[in-house]
């Protein structure tokens, strides 16, 4: 599909750290950067990135990769969607010859969802500035709402034209199937089995996912059409591509932002992240009639750990509020929280004042969670059990926290502000903490239990796994991290001719002497590359494969070029030509060792079945013997007692 040629100059124009900062706040340490790991629930930063190596390593969860794999893993695509995704960042122009337009579209069931959503985009904004609906009822709101034009382009805001198959049946005519445009929720299937637009006749924001693919869509009735309406707005239903609780809009035009400023603010809608962009402020954005979750907190927490909640102060703002803070202040997050004035949302807000101005008036009315949580609960509370209440919720919010520090700096503010003793307070906490983590340990006994159960498979027992020996994985760690260099040099190869090895062609010919190879198909696969590679110029092993167009050759390159198979003290490779000429005879003794280990213990099994049959039990003995010999004599070149 994409040939070697063209996966090279996508991979030699990636850069690393410019393609996880996408996704992840880097900040540059020594020669290389740290993160948060994306891939587990990291509290502090285990997600090194290596530019120089062009890869990326979490010693928490052991995850890494190169690039390729950082894209594949991070956006759930397959190899060759990852390949386009980092050709079209660096403008590089794919040839895909052999696949027609409709293969494209349905080379994968994701990659096919997010085409139809990104024509769909584009249809709605063409119908927006093109279609009559749009230029004379779908503009004016925008603009009645104050939204300049270049902040309509820049969220890619469209219009649902107002005939209710007018979308689906451009989509079908364009050659997109109607079971995509179903299951992307664009649109729904009558009972008779006929589809309809779900979004006609609605101004449209498009929902763009962090990695610039749009993953769904927000449509709100117009004015005229919301009187007696209680449903304004209506989104895209869950989908292989979309899950509401996963994403957050605007993160997309936001994450840069928040990245440079360290700061995020979080509003409710849609139209109060577009308007504190056109006020100036970037570092905004929303998770939209949804409750926050999880996951959009730890989508945050990539970028920075400071938020502000910004609120309307009706009864709902409050309640989003209140909710929300106590699942940041467990993820590690620093909270504060404004409620705007006057019922004002961020929306109203922003349009009248400038980016500076509500900077000011956040910095200056921001409250921390307990002073929040005390107007809130406490504020012409005199009624002894109600005050009890209010302050048992403060100090639940404090148990959260993880840092046992900032717990205390906390308990002694709320003892300032509630006149509660701090033992008191830290008595109450420290239960609310123990009654916390029994509850996480039951449910952790219950889900092992489950798991168990569901797989026939006694607790306490790890199911069985097929491992690879560790000196197989030693000495293909060598082969990867020093294949090309030189070990042996002016050798005669019995023709006359004086040859030298590097490290990939001496193990290739010294196993092959007796027909040995490695446990490991994908091992004898990069070690017959790496000898047939050898030949070429400036040929770098460890680049070579941890670039390897075969995905899992390069993940397994990457793993052992940050050590993961780190090598014993005793064996640790110093950058010496002799020293590393020993280091690779002492692996392959250590290999021909465990397969003569290997084969006494088959050859004594084979004995005890044959304990009737004299004359094959003498031929297994004779067997046993020859290779206890060779055994032995592999023991004393490695300086180890003879084992009879």
């Amino acid at each position: 599909m994409i040939d070697r040629q063209t996966i090279d100059r996508i991979m030699d124009a990636a850069n690393i750290v410019d393609v996880i900062s996408e996704f992840v706040t880097l900040r540059k340490r020594g020669t290389s950067y740290k993160g948060l790991c994306p891939f587990h629930d990291d509290t502090t930063p285990s997600f090194s990135v290596s530019p120089a190596k062009g890869i990326y390593k979490c010693f928490a969860c052991g995850e890494s990769g190169n690039t390729l794999n950082f894209i594949m893993k991070h956006e759930q695509m397959t190899y060759p969607e990852a390949l386009r995704w980092l050709a079209k960042k660096y403008g590089i122009e794919i040839k895909e010859r052999e696949l027609s337009e409709e293969e494209k579209k349905n080379d994968s069931e994701r990659e096919a969802m997010f085409l139809v959503n990104e024509w769909a985009a584009d249809y709605f904004e063409k119908s927006l500035h093109n279609d009559v609906d749009g230029a004379s009822v779908g503009l004016p709101y925008y603009r009645s709402r104050g939204i300049r034009d270049d902040i309509i382009r820049k969220f890619r805001l469209g219009f649902s034209p107002s005939r209710h198959n007018a979308l689906s049946e451009a989509a079908v005519k364009a050659g997109y199937k109607e079971d995509y445009l179903v299951r992307t929720g664009l649109c729904l299937r009558r009972d008779d089995g006929t589809i309809t637009d779900r979004f006609y006749g609605r101004v449209i924001f498009p929902w763009i996912g962090i990695s610039g693919k749009v993953v769904a869509f927000g449509g709100r009735l117009l004015d005229s059409r919301t009187k007696g309406v209680t449903q304004k707005y209506v989104n895209s239903s869950d989908s292989e591509i979309y899950h509401k609780e996963k994403e957050l809009y605007g993160i997309y035009q936001a994450k840069k932002a928040i990245s440079k400023l360290d700061l995020v603010y979080m509003v409710e809608g849609y139209t109060d992240v577009i308007a504190m962009h056109q006020c100036g402020i970037e570092n905004v954005v929303a998770n939209s009639g949804t409750a926050l979750s999880i996951h959009q907190i730890r989508l945050l927490r990539r970028f920075t750990t400071n938020i502000v909640l910004l609120y309307d102060g009706d009864e709902a703002g409050i309640h989003a509020a209140m909710r929300g803070t106590d699942m940041l202040l467990a993820e590690g997050m620093n909270v504060k929280v404004l409620i705007l004035p006057d019922n004002d949302d961020p929306d109203s807000f922003a349009r009248k004042h400038t980016a500076e101005e509500f900077r000011n008036y956040i910095a200056e009315h921001q409250k921390d969670f307990i002073e929040f949580k005390s107007d809130i609960m406490l504020n012409g509370v005199t009624d002894p059990t109600k005050k009890s209440e209010a302050i048992t919720s403060i100090v639940g919010s404090i148990a959260v926290i993880k840092d046992q520090i900032l717990r205390a700096t906390y308990i002694r503010e709320c003892s300032n502000r509630t006149g509660i003793a701090e033992a008191t307070l830290i008595s109450s906490m420290n239960r609310l903490i123990y009654s916390g983590k029994e509850q996480e340990r039951k449910e952790s006994e219950r889900s092992i239990t489950k798991q168990h159960v569901g797989n026939n498979q006694p607790i306490g027992k790890a199911a069985p796994q097929q491992n690879t020996p560790k000196v197989e994985q030693l000495l293909i760690q060598m082969v990867i991290r020093h294949g090309e260099e030189i070990i042996i040099r002016n050798v005669d190869d019995g023709k006359g001719n004086q040859i030298s090895l590097n490290v990939a062609q001496y193990i290739s010919y010294d196993l092959g002497l007796d027909n040995l190879s490695f446990s490991n198909h994908i091992y004898n696969k990069i070690l017959d590359e790496a000898v047939e590679q050898s030949g070429k110029d400036g040929f770098s092993a460890e680049e070579y494969f941890t670039r390897h167009h075969d995905i899992e050759i390069s993940t397994l390159a990457v793993s052992m070029s940050v050590e993961e198979f780190k090598l014993p003290e005793r064996l640790a490779v110093k950058n010496d030509e002799s020293n590393l000429r020993e280091l690779v005879f002492h692996l392959i003794l250590d290999f021909r060792m465990n397969i003569m280990e290997c084969r006494l213990r088959d050859l004594q099994a084979e004995l005890a079945q044959y304990a009737n049959d004299t004359d094959k039990m003498r031929e297994i003995l004779q067997a046993i013997k020859q290779t206890q010999d060779i055994r032995n004599v592999l023991a004393r070149k490695l300086g180890n007692d003879i084992v009879s």
